[in-house]
This record gives C-alpha cells, sequence and structure tokens, in this order.
C-alpha cells in the first residue's frame, strides 16, 4: 500500500454496504485523459459531453427528473475514430443498459440530446409525475426512434474495469487509481483475459455493422476487458474505488451463466494486493468479495446490496440461519444475499471474502 499524504487517509471503519449513491445508468464519456478538472464540466472550458448532459439532465435541465437518477462520469478510454477527420467526436459507454454510443459529434447539440432521449431517460415515469400534464410526461419518456439518430451504437460485450483515479478532486484516487490500473493490465492477461487499449473500430455505413463490440474479431471463446480511470463516483476516503460490469453475455471460468452478469459490482478500499483475488472471484466465478463491497446496480436501475439478519427474516421468515460467519465481522455478513427493494435474489452459493484474496496481499 503506497503512503497517502498526512489527512489523506482511507476509511476502514464504515461498513462499505450501500455507500454507492443509487443511479439508474450511468454516462461513462471517452475522453482519453487520465485525469480531469475537480469539476469536470469545466474541462475545455465547457466544451464537453459532461457539460452537454448537465444542461439537458441537470437540475435545471429541461429533462430534469429527480426520481431517475443519471451519473455522468470522465474515462480515461480513448474513442473511437470518426471516419471523417474533420469532425470531432467522443463516444460513451452506457451502464447497467451495456450500450456503446461511438459517435457524439462536437459540431452539433443534436446527438447529444438524442443520447438523452434515445437512452436516457426512463421508459415509464415515476408515479410522483402523475399530477403533470400529457405533454410534460411525454417530454420525460424515452423515445426509441431517437436511437435511430446515433450511428454505430452497439451491445457492449467486454467486461469494464473502472478506477476512480481523479487526481484534480482527490489526492488519494489520483495515486490508488493508476496502481490498480496497472495491476488489472498486468494481472488480466495472466487469467486469460486479454486487455483492450485501442479504440473501438465501428465500421463505415457501408460495411457490414458488427452486432456488438469487442476485439477484433475475437474467437467466442476470447474473454476481453477495458481497463479505465474514471471521474470521481463517491467515496473519496474510500479509496481505490472500482467497478466492475459484467455484460449480459457473460460466463464463468467453468462456462456456466455468470450470477453476475448484466451488473455493475462496486468494490472500496481495494488495494493493488486484491487485484488478483478479484479477478479471480468476480470476473471469472460471479463472487462478490463482501468486505469490499459498496453496492451493485442491474438494468432497469435495480439497486443491489448485502441483506441484514431483519431484511432476511421478513423476506425469508422460515429460511435457516446461516452458521458460517464472515471474517467474525457484524452479523448482517454472514449471509451474501441481494436485495432489490423488497425482492431478495440469493446468491448464498457466491461469495468470497477478503480471505479468499489473503494470498496476494504479500506484494502489498
Amino acid at each position: 500500500m503506497p503512503a497517502l499524504p498526512e489527512g489523506f487517509d482511507i476509511d476502514y471503519t464504515k461498513p462499505l454496504n450501500g455507500t454507492m449513491a443509487p443511479y439508474a445508468e450511468q454516462v461513462i464519456v471517452c475522453t482519453g485523459q487520465p485525469d480531469w478538472p475537480s469539476n469536470i464540466v469545466e474541462e475545455r472550458n465547457g466544451d464537453n459531453v459532461a457539460a452537454d448532459l448537465r444542461e439537458l439532465i441537470g437540475p435545471r435541465g429541461k429533462y430534469s427528473d429527480p426520481f431517475h437518477n443519471i451519473s455522468v462520469t470522465n474515462s480515461s478510454l480513448p474513442s473511437s475514430n470518426s471516419a471523417r477527420d474533420e469532425v470531432q467526436t467522443t463516444s460513451a459507454f452506457l451502464f447497467p443498459s451495456f450500450k456503446y454510443i461511438p459517435f457524439l459529434p462536437r459540431v452539433s447539440f443534436d446527438s447529444v440530446e438524442a443520447l438523452v432521449k434515445g437512452y436516457l431517460l426512463p421508459t415509464k415515469l415515476h408515479s410522483a409525475h402523475d399530477s403533470l400534464s400529457p405533454i410534460h410526461r411525454d417530454r420525460l419518456t424515452r423515445k426509441k426512434e431517437f436511437q435511430e439518430l446515433l450511428y454505430g451504437a452497439q451491445d457492449v460485450q467486454d467486461i469494464l474495469v473502472l478506477i476512480c483515479g481523479h487526481g484534480g478532486r482527490d489526492i488519494r484516487c489520483g495515486i490508488l487509481g493508476p496502481l490498480l490500473q496497472a495491476e488489472f493490465e498486468k494481472q488480466l492477461p495472466d487469467n486469460g483475459i486479454e486487455v483492450a487499449r485501442e479504440p473501438i473500430r465501428i465500421p463505415s455505413a457501408s460495411s457490414d455493422t458488427a452486432k456488438a463490440i469487442g476485439t477484433d474479431a475475437p474467437s467466442p471463446q476470447t474473454l476481453t476487458a477495458r481497463v479505465g480511470l474514471i471521474s470521481h463516483i463517491g467515496g473519496h476516503k474510500f479509496a481505490g474505488n472500482t467497478v466492475i460490469y459484467i455484460p449480459k453475455a457473460a460466463r464463468t471460468a467453468d462456462g456456466a451463466p455468470h450470477p453476475l452478469a448484466g451488473s455493475g459490482i462496486w468494490y472500496g478500499r481495494m488495494q493493488p494486493g486484491h487485484v488478483q483475488g478479484t479477478i479471480r472471484e468476480t470476473i471469472l466465478h460471479g463472487r462478490i468479495i463482501v468486505d469490499m463491497f459498496r453496492g451493485g446496480v442491474r438494468e432497469g436501475g435495480q439497486i443491489l446490496r448485502l441483506a441484514s439478519p431483519c431484511e432476511r427474516a421478513v423476506a425469508h421468515p422460515q429460511a435457516p440461519h446461516p452458521t458460517d460467519y464472515w471474517l467474525n465481522q457484524a452479523c448482517w455478513l454472514q449471509a451474501l444475499r441481494f436485495i432489490v427493494g423488497f425482492v431478495e435474489i440469493d446468491i448464498d452459493s457466491n461469495r468470497a471474502g477478503l480471505n479468499d484474496v489473503a494470498a496476494f496481499m504479500a506484494q502489498d
């Protein structure tokens, strides 16, 4: 573990479960840069996708919806190259819908508005909006026809590992982020997962369009990941913060359906020595590392968190109480179950603790 400046310690006392801010969709903007101003909308004097989105869906935006939170995050991932060199474009990933939007031309505001209206607005409004006029409700609802205005939009098949490295906002993330990025890029190939670093190639309009993104013509057995630094996602004191998005069609190392397919898993307090175990447990086998788990999300904005004994008793009053204790911590860590509201998804058999990755701590 690297030394941190005085006054910038990592908080190892507060439980991590539930510290992820809920969101319906996270927009990962591909800037190709490893760091940004403290407020990302100030990048390039405000001429950037994050600023455009804030104007549309921010607190004062005309599509603002307090019941449908959209997180906008910059990343170091490169944008796809436009077929026309004179047109500057920006790319974006959307999670947990697992979509990639390769071209958002900077010469027009229309493409960003099409992104909002075609992909980011809710398909169904919260009941709190029932009192709004029909015109207002219609304006806040997604319109599929706008998706057709964004050429090359595709499903995401790659695993994405996104690490907060926003040094312009907090030095802890600025120190730990690049170290974790380097460790993931080193360890993923050793575990049979290729690391893609080049911009995603998009066929021209005159050629056959690929069905989903990934490496250039990968074999069906190839696992590919993209590793990038991202801007502030909350919880500097829990650095290193890491979000792992597992694609919908993912399978485990033994070929079984991946328990976390279509999900985003948030970890906090990750150190370089945890990376190998995280790859093995979460990415390859679909197990959660309880001690680092901040929360998770699935398509539709379903929020994932660990259940407390009280909630488990309400959901399953006759369910047997687990007898195993996780690292002798608080009793709510006895079982690994995801709760989405009052709907509990039982994955007791898919769990991991830091004892499972202890063998990889020596390098700290």
